[in-house]
């Protein structure tokens, strides 16, 4: 695990890349601030974290270390004993935490749930929506961090990701009154979704999605298909991390739209 700080004194802000091995964007922000730093009014840290994974090209040594906090530092797993240095490194820091995914091309931003912290910062991202994820969270950075953001930057591995990455590491400094010379950017009206149930994906040879996240699926319609057999939605619900491969065991998640930042 690699820290490094801009300003002088305790920090209270930080900012994280690098949870997962395979996501590059993280690192990339963290080295493009770092190379260029801005100026600063109050100090802030920069992580990066699971380092054995990023050089092995892989999520992770062991385990998800996003789903090993608070960790312990006997722990038998890498990503078990990283997590414990990682809760005692960010613990009462509010914390941005850059990721990117497989379902989504553009950014939104998962959080605990929304609450004074969130509806001061979320609204100065350029992100498409915020994901309430309180219902699960088990062993999730929020474990370790309640005030902390999560933010998926775009298509793993892109460039559009790296960007991104860069763009909203400067806007959520700029929104904990970090830099001395913020960006420009009003607040923007962003809707709230709180996730709910995990959608199964059996083993198949071939997997489609249908339906676009965020976007409203109705009852009866087909959202995706497992060797070509439809999934038809017996409930209406907004796709989340919704993908054909982004994860093994399901397509995504159920969500609710649950109202609108600010």
């Amino acid at each position: 695990m690699r820290v490094e700080q801009l300003g002088t004194g305790e920090p209270s802000v930080a900012v994280v890349g690098g949870i997962h091995g395979d996501e590059p964007c993280g690192p990339h922000a963290v080295d493009a601030i770092l190379d260029d730093p801005p100026a600063v009014d109050q100090p802030v840290k920069f992580v990066v974290a699971n380092e054995e994974a990023i050089e092995r090209g892989v999520r992770y040594v062991d385990e998800d270390l996003n789903r090993a906090f608070p960790g312990d530092p006997d722990a038998e797993t890498h990503e078990g004993r990283l997590a414990a240095r990682l809760d005692a490194e960010l613990g009462g820091c509010r914390t941005l935490a850059l990721h990117s995914t497989q379902s989504y091309e553009r950014m939104f931003a998962l959080v605990d749930l929304v609450g004074a912290f969130e509806r001061q910062v979320c609204p100065r991202l350029s992100i498409d929506a915020v994901v309430e994820t309180h219902e699960q969270n088990e062993g999730r950075i929020f474990s370790s961090v309640p005030s902390a953001i999560e933010v998926e930057c775009g298509y793993q591995r892109s460039e559009q990701a790296a960007a991104n990455a860069v763009t909203v590491t400067e806007q959520f400094l700029a929104a904990t009154d970090v830099l001395t010379e913020p960006p420009m950017r009003e607040p923007q009206e962003v809707p709230v979704f709180h996730l709910g149930k995990p959608i199964p994906k059996r083993k198949a040879d071939a997997y489609e999605v249908f339906a676009t996240n965020f976007e409203e699926v109705t009852v009866g319609e087909a959202f995706a298909a497992m060797d070509g057999e439809s999934l038809v939605a017996d409930e209406s619900f907004h796709p989340v991390l919704l993908s054909p491969e982004g994860y093994s065991d399901i397509f995504g998640y159920m969500a609710t739209l649950s109202g609108k930042l600010p």
